[in-house]
């Protein structure tokens, strides 16, 4: 019980520094959230061989809350282009139900090193991000379907919203920026829910899960990270105006590396 309060408390700090983050620099709470639990939860005396599945898990949960807000804010200024949605929906919908099962078939080590890579590549991105809005016509319908799906399966795996793997794609095919954004968070919240169902029905059966998992979902650490983050998501943003994004967007890439890096060592 010590360990739940424990966790549960941990996370509703992890859960402020996330949502302001995530206001203050425009990143998907993924890359700070699963990291974070792969030592929070350990240190607080959680151990299981499935942690990092937990992890990703938890985090792809938690997501689902700020993709809420964050796809009624873009769809009431008209920034969601719902034809395009409806094509890709059901690649999207297939990619992120099977991240889950798919995570349950991968040992957690290899997981834990997927997402290690992942991230060192992201940082790159995020200090100099790809400029690829063009002139472009979008590939056909099954293209975007295999695209989508991929996508959404990779976003899954990694416990991330998707919008890191979908922006860049769709501005190379001449999406404009703001319908892309606007595509990436309805498309988390669709990637996170359809994600979090296969975590939850492909743990039910895991063995040596800690008390407190709904399938591979840790609740303790779930409702703390949603309590904080979305109280704080919308201050980091007023802050973004007054504060120097860039460059610490850029300190913030460098620190995601050197926990990419040490989470491939481990």
């Amino acid at each position: 019980m010590d360990c739940l309060l424990s966790v549960f408390l941990i996370c509703l700090a992890l859960g402020a520094v996330v949502g302001f983050m995530a206001g203050l620099l425009g990143i998907g709470g993924g890359l700070i959230m699963v990291p974070s639990l792969l030592y929070i939860l350990p240190s607080a005396g959680i151990h299981s061989a499935q942690l990092p599945h937990i992890a990703i898990a938890t985090s792809l949960a938690a997501i689902i809350l700020t993709s809420i807000s964050s796809a009624r804010a873009h769809h009431l200024r008209g920034n969601v282009p719902w034809p395009l949605l409806k094509t890709m929906l059901p690649g999207i919908m297939l990619g992120a139900l099977t991240s889950g099962f798919i995570a349950e078939q991968i040992s957690a080590t290899t997981l834990q090193q997927g997402f290690a890579i992942f991230v060192v590549l992201m940082s790159i991105q995020m200090a100099y991000p790809f400029k690829t809005e063009s002139n472009r016509h979008l590939p056909s319908a099954p293209v975007l379907f295999v695209v989508a799906a991929l996508a959404a399966m990779i976003a899954g795996l990694m416990g991330i919203g998707g919008g890191v793997l979908l922006v860049p794609f769709l501005t190379f095919f001449g999406v404009k920026m703001r319908y892309a954004i606007g595509f990436s968070a309805a498309t988390g919240l669709l990637i996170s829910l359809s994600g979090s169902l296969g975590y939850i029905i492909a743990g039910f059966n895991a063995p040596e899960l800690p008390y407190g998992t709904l399938g591979f979902i840790y609740l303790p650490a779930l409702l703390g990270l949603v309590m904080t983050s979305v109280l704080m998501a919308p201050v980091g943003v007023k802050v973004a105006s007054t504060w120097p994004t860039p460059v610490l967007k850029k300190v913030f890439a460098l620190l995601l590396l050197c926990v990419g890096f040490k989470l491939i060592m481990t």
